[in-house]
């Protein structure tokens, strides 16, 4: 194999590039000042991105290319790689990512480079699928492949014999690095395959049908020989788990793994979570926990039927070292710097959760810090294509931190007001399809949208039979009329309490779910303040087990300010073994008819004011504190040092786990300023109820309540966010028509439980 040209890392097409706000003169530009300002290190560290989006005779994927530009920014600006020794292979690299393409860069860039204590990373996006093996030692025989471009099938006695790489090869192949801090994330998997809902699922057919190719079969022998093992040993090596370091798998067995459209751009479901989460990181928190973080984030954004999960190399306790085996000292960020021009800079923007993109549209500010995470200046983003961004100096104390690689932090982002519940309009409808489409049309502020085409938040349609087959064999505890109208997840999960009669016609579906889109609609509102990983307020909320009999109290779940909560307070928590909870995805489920409780600490040196909402099953809000009505703005504060529990001992009333089933969310909002236009309608409601000093439902149109929280919110931004004196017309325009929300006075988290029986 000839060996590849230093120059060809750097080689890119277009089209991946565009969509993502890059060019090829960015890439080039970037990686040479890197180049310069990364000194050389030991141990080295090496990456291998591989990412396919265009296959021969194969379904195409859209979002596999843009997966590697995540890992390939996240590793060299929080884990300190090299850009010359980050190895991208893909369609819009020269090295194209064929069979043999895939293989001479894992020989040459990894295997022939990488020596003892060396950092290795090797990620893969593409299609998966499986083949029958007959020598597996697994009960199946079936052995995981991953899928190249130029994938070639042809018929042998009646199977397909497929040029797939099998994980017999990757297992062959891990063993020949010598180091054993080898990193491999896989983003794919052999189940599905298609589309579901709004998601893609990166999977091929395959099974007991389908056999390696004889180039294959070759190939594992030359690697065997090099090892100088047999191919029985092989075998009985695999039984034992993985060759080396860990491997990071995107989906179980049986699931699948999924890409999906965020704002204007195709991603991994798995690969952007992961990414965004390891900008936030910021403890060293073992690999095993930083995988169940991501799996709450992946159920909560995307999928329930998506669990990722981790094996690391048998006895060598490897899951309890951090992420890429490497610490993270530089400060967390939602940014870099990647150029600068005078006094103008171009931004990548990974460390953005997926929910609050929407956020970072209008004028947003970011800050400039230094190594210890200090803020030394501010910039503002002028306008943003996918994960890339253009802005502007505002403030500068520190002129020589301006430069490539520079970390910035969210300093206040903007809620457009006149954002809108995105409805999917699915195939089922048949040809009720356009009349969906313009009844939706006409609801305020809900806006309908074709599958595979763009972001849809919600799905509307009909119960099919392969809908209802699958509720079936999942048993689960209700089973809508087939062919009845209804809401999904963007993945097909069911929106409880949204379908109707088998009879309904869909005027009348859509006319009976209008408070239902009201009240979706002010729960994507809300979290769009959410901002656990960027807050500067120091707060720690946990989710309670209250056990009157044995007179107990256990912690389930907690969530905290990443950023001001100390190291000792975020690794505090693990869940409790004496308890009858059980945990998926890493969402505590809690049986009905538990009592539980909810803590709000406030360890700010000043008093913070809370709200405290929960957002059930179906999309029904419910303020659970403030819940005291007779009282003035005090009723929402708690002072500094105090902890806020909901509901306190001497309360008359008790929370507890009710119906529907399924995954109830509870939102706390912290500010330094009072509340006061939300707690006065809070208030208005409360009378209106009759209800004495108990949690409310906030009603009917519930937006209403959540855009004056958010004018509350916005009241409480610092004035040098606020300053509107270096703006252009055109900015004073935008964020006129927004709300400002600024991590250094407000702290939005969220807590995520199952109700089952």
């Amino acid at each position: 194999m000839s060996r590849f040209k230093r120059r060809q890392f750097l080689q890119f097409a277009t089209s991946a590039l565009t969509t993502l706000g890059l060019s090829q003169l960015d890439i080039k530009n970037q990686s040479l000042r890197y180049a310069q300002a990364v000194a050389s290190s030991s141990p080295r560290k090496l990456a291998l991105l591989v990412g396919i989006n265009n296959y021969q005779n194969v379904d195409n994927l859209k979002g596999a290319i843009t997966d590697t530009y995540l890992q390939r920014e996240l590793l060299m600006h929080r884990f300190g790689f090299n850009p010359q020794d980050i190895l991208v292979v893909s369609d819009e690299s020269e090295i194209k990512p064929t069979r043999q393409g895939i293989l001479q860069a894992f020989e040459e860039h990894l295997i022939q480079q990488a020596k003892p204590g060396d950092i290795v990373v090797y990620h893969f996006s593409g299609h998966g699928s499986q083949v029958f093996d007959q020598e597996s030692g697994l009960e199946d025989k079936l052995n995981s492949t991953f899928v190249p471009s130029d994938r070639t099938t042809s018929l042998v006695d009646n199977q397909k014999q497929v040029s797939d790489i099998t994980g017999k090869t990757l297992f062959l192949l891990m063993s020949r690095i010598q180091t054993e801090n080898l990193t491999v994330v896989l983003d794919s998997c052999y189940s599905g395959g298609g589309k579901r809902g709004n998601l893609t699922i990166r999977s091929i057919e395959g099974g007991k049908g389908y056999i390696s190719s004889d180039i294959e079969r070759e190939y594992q022998q030359k690697l065997l020989s090099d090892l100088g093992i047999s191919p029985q040993e092989l075998e009985q090596r695999r039984k034992q788990g993985i060759a080396k370091g860990v491997v990071i798998a995107s989906a179980r067995k049986n699931q699948v793994a999924s890409e999906a459209y965020l704002d204007n751009f195709v991603t991994g479901a798995f690969t952007y979570l992961m990414t965004q989460y390891l900008w936030q990181e910021n403890s060293n928190t073992p690999v095993e926990n930083v995988i169940t973080n991501i799996s709450r984030s992946i159920n909560s954004t995307f999928t329930s039927n998506q669990i990722p999960e981790i094996e690391a190399k048998n006895n060598s306790n490897n899951e309890t070292k951090s992420t890429y085996f490497i610490s993270r000292p530089v400060p967390t960020a939602e940014a870099v710097i990647t150029q600068v021009r005078g006094n103008n800079v171009n931004l990548w923007l990974g460390g953005i959760a997926p929910q609050a993109l929407a956020a970072f549209n209008q004028n947003p500010v970011f800050e400039l810090v230094d190594n210890q995470g200090v803020k030394r200046g501010r910039i503002q983003l002028q306008s943003r294509k996918g994960l890339t961004g253009e802005g502007k100096i505002l403030e500068l104390q520190k002129p020589e931190l301006l430069k490539p690689g520079a970390l910035l932090q969210e300093g206040v982002r903007v809620i457009p007001s006149d954002y809108k519940l995105r409805i999917g309009l699915d195939d089922s409808l048949g040809k009720d399809i356009a009349i969906a489409r313009n009844e939706i049309a006409k609801i305020e502020r809900v806006q309908p949208v074709a599958l595979q085409t763009a972001e849809v938040h919600y799905i509307f349609g009909r119960l099919t039979e392969v809908q209802q087959t699958e509720l079936r064999n999942k048993q689960a505890t209700y089973i809508p009329p087939l062919h009845s109208f209804g809401l999904y997840t963007e993945g097909i999960d069911l929106i409880p309490g949204s379908f109707g009669s088998a009879k309904e016609t869909i005027n009348d579906a859509l006319t009976r779910l209008k408070p239902k889109f009201r009240s979706l609609l002010a729960a994507r509102i809300i979290k769009l303040t959410l901002n656990a990983n960027s807050s500067r307020l120091n707060v720690l909320a946990s989710l309670n087990i209250l056990r009157p009999k044995e007179l107990d109290i256990i912690v389930v779940a907690q969530t905290f300010t990443s950023r001001s909560v100390s190291k000792v307070d975020q690794n505090s928590f693990t869940p409790a073994n004496n308890t009858n909870i059980n945990y998926q995805n890493g969402i505590p489920q809690i049986p009905l008819k538990t009592q539980i409780q909810f803590e709000v600490k406030n360890q700010e040196n000043s008093d913070l004011y809370i709200t405290v909402l929960v957002i059930n099953p179906e999309g029904k809000i419910d303020a659970i504190f403030p819940n005291i009505w007779s009282s003035a703005e005090d009723a929402t504060l708690v002072k500094a040092g105090e902890t806020l529990a909901i509901p306190k001992a001497q309360d008359n009333w008790v929370l507890g786990v009710i119906e529907p089933l399924g995954f109830t969310e509870i939102l706390v909002v912290a500010s330094k300023s009072p509340l006061r236009k939300s707690l006065q309608s809070l208030q208005t409601i409360a009378q209106t109820q009759g209800r004495g000093d108990v949690p409310v439902s906030i009603g009917d149109n519930p937006t209403n309540i959540i855009d004056l929280l958010l004018e509350d919110i916005d009241s409480s931004t610092l004035p040098e966010n606020r300053s509107r004196n270096n703006s252009n017309p055109s900015e004073i325009t935008s964020r006129e028509k927004a709300l400002l929300s600024d991590a250094r006075q407000l702290a939005a988290m969220s807590i995520t439980y199952q109700a089952v029986k």
